[in-house]
């Protein structure tokens, strides 16, 4: 059964149809929020993704609201704090990779202005070719991680099948070279 046919009959207040509803394959135009994003799917791995969902909030504070600037900047005493936080997914691989990838969303910011430039600039690739580039740039993304955050995003198809209610509320909000 597809992600869209079991949301469809969850309870409005279940974490996976809200998610599902409002924000999986909708375009994010705010690099915090899309830099946010991939720490969440990063943070998956090895997870389920109502895990994730219901922890989001905790991993928005943890990691101050996704602010890139503040968290490629965080001193080994960051570190330890999101070591010991109870809210979150603590894993020293996964911290690092986030702290490591934030540099390197300044860096991609400093060349394309904005990551999501740097998305639109690589768009359209294959899954392959975006695993490719997205392991050469950044730490701790799979094939499964690199999937879900640009299907998630909008970059890859697959978020929602066509006979989705959301399917059609998603494709308004994008802009037309982007697949769905």
């Amino acid at each position: 059964m597809s992600y869209c046919k079991r949301c469809a009959v969850l309870p409005e207040t279940d974490f996976n149809k809200i998610y599902h509803d409002n924000h999986y394959g909708f375009p994010i135009n705010d690099d915090n929020e899309l830099f946010g994003r991939l720490i969440l799917e990063i943070n998956q791995a090895g997870l389920s993704w109502i895990t994730i969902l219901k922890k989001e909030q905790n991993f928005r504070n943890a990691y101050s609201q996704f602010n890139i600037q503040n968290i490629a900047n965080y001193a080994e005493s960051d570190r330890a704090r999101l070591l010991n936080d109870a809210g979150i997914i603590r894993n020293r691989l996964k911290v690092e990779a986030v702290v490591h990838n934030a540099k390197k969303v300044l860096e991609i910011q400093s060349e394309f202005h904005t990551f999501q430039s740097w998305l639109d600039e690589n768009h359209p690739l294959s899954l392959n070719e975006w695993t490719k580039l997205f392991k050469k740039t950044f730490k701790f993304v799979g094939g499964e991680i690199v999937n879900e955050f640009l299907m998630s995003t909008g970059y890859l198809k697959g978020a929602h099948i066509e006979n989705c209610a959301i399917f059609a509320k998603v494709k308004e909000t994008k802009p037309k070279w982007l697949t769905i």
